[in-house]
């Protein structure tokens, strides 16, 4: 099958272009696949990072067209006849925000129209955890020139639903991170970071509002007299940062609580989550979670609560533990739980267990079947 992804993807960084390039490797095994990405993904203006783009290593995933630029209307005439020039039989988007609909949905009428091309967009949000007027309108433009839907949790389900109750849909899972290397030792990962406590807990990822990390400081707050426990905090702030460190302040958390406030490189990303006895996702709201993905890929107990499609990971009490959205008592509760039962090593057992359903070999196969099955 020729297969064209357009998506954000390497050299561009970030979970939705790791999760492409995982996909594009995978469907290339049986598959003519080519990948297209951006010229430019946000304006610098909307871009609250430091960069977009991975550092040059000489190692590259994938190779990827680099047309599309999300605000020039030109570029979007002209990756359409780009991809339609491909001829392939299937256009594979990965949707994550509002923002993209119209230049994706411009590709999409122009590669359909006159042919027999079918569209699939793998939904990782349908609607945007910080949503902005017009959301739902541009969101519904691009779904109209969709034929089929992966969506990745329960959650993204009832939101397509609502918006395109006639939608030719599967609910798949999220595979696993696989591309940041093997496991190394608690002692070495430790060492390379430079973290001397015994029980450690991580907070991965871009620190957003939604994400609860406020929770969590106020949890180890209330830990800290009964475990000695550390909190990593690895990950950009696209929140204010000065109000979680005057929250570390306030709450006398600052020999508790480390922040690295930096984009983890792949390369780096092993050491961090072979440190921590457990990850901690204290989210307020979530559709699914590409750290639970790193997580499980590194067989680590997960601690994180019953928002969007956690709860559909995360076994309470046996690959860990759920609490309420919002509820520091509860959390702090799960934590000292998890030390004082020494659940570390039955939790990551059972991860270990579920590891191999969310390969990326099940997950291709089951999105082509949907194609197929409805030809």
């Amino acid at each position: 099958m020729k297969i064209v992804i357009l998506s954000a993807a390497y050299p561009f960084r970030g979970g939705i272009a790791n999760f492409t390039n995982l996909l594009a490797a995978n469907l290339k095994q049986n598959n003519d696949v080519v990948v297209y990405t951006f010229t430019r993904q946000y304006p610098d203006l909307l871009f609250p990072g430091k960069t977009q783009m991975e550092p040059e290593t000489g190692q590259k995933p994938i190779t990827s067209i680099r047309t599309l630029d999300s605000i020039n209307p030109l570029s979007w005439k002209k990756t359409g006849k780009l991809i339609k020039r491909e001829n392939p039989d299937l256009l594979i988007f990965n949707f994550w925000m509002p923002f993209f609909a119209p230049s994706f949905g411009t590709v999409a009428k122009i590669v359909k129209k006159n042919s027999g091309v079918k569209t699939l967009a793998i939904c990782h949000n349908i609607v945007p955890h910080e949503s902005k007027p017009g959301d739902v309108f541009l969101t519904k433009y691009f779904l109209s020139k969709i034929d089929y839907f992966v969506l990745l949790s329960e959650k993204v389900k009832e939101e397509l639903l609502k918006l395109k109750p006639r939608a030719n849909y599967k609910v798949l899972f999220h595979p696993v991170y696989s591309s940041f290397g093997n496991a190394v030792s608690k002692k070495e990962a430790k060492e390379r970071l430079n973290i001397d406590a015994g029980k450690v807990l991580l907070f991965f990822g871009l620190v957003r509002e939604y994400k609860g990390l406020d929770v969590l400081l106020e949890a180890i707050a209330k830990v800290k007299n009964q475990s000695d426990v550390k909190l990593i905090v690895a990950g950009e702030f696209y929140d204010s940062k000065n109000k979680y460190l005057r929250m570390i302040k306030d709450l006398n958390i600052e020999q508790n609580v480390s922040v690295i406030d930096k984009y983890i490189e792949s390369d780096e990303v092993k050491y961090y989550f072979s440190a921590a006895d457990a990850v901690v996702l204290p989210y307020k709201e979530a559709t699914q979670s590409g750290i639970v993905q790193v997580a499980v890929n590194f067989a680590k107990p997960l601690i994180g609560t019953t928002a969007g499609g956690l709860k559909e990971i995360i076994e309470d009490n046996v690959n860990g533990f759920l609490v309420q959205p919002g509820n520091p008592d509860d959390l702090a509760n799960a934590i000292i739980k998890f030390y004082t039962e020494d659940k570390e090593e039955e939790f990551s057992a059972n991860i270990v267990k579920i590891s191999e359903k969310f390969s990326w070999q099940k997950f291709s196969g089951e999105l082509l079947k949907l194609v197929n099955v409805n030809n």
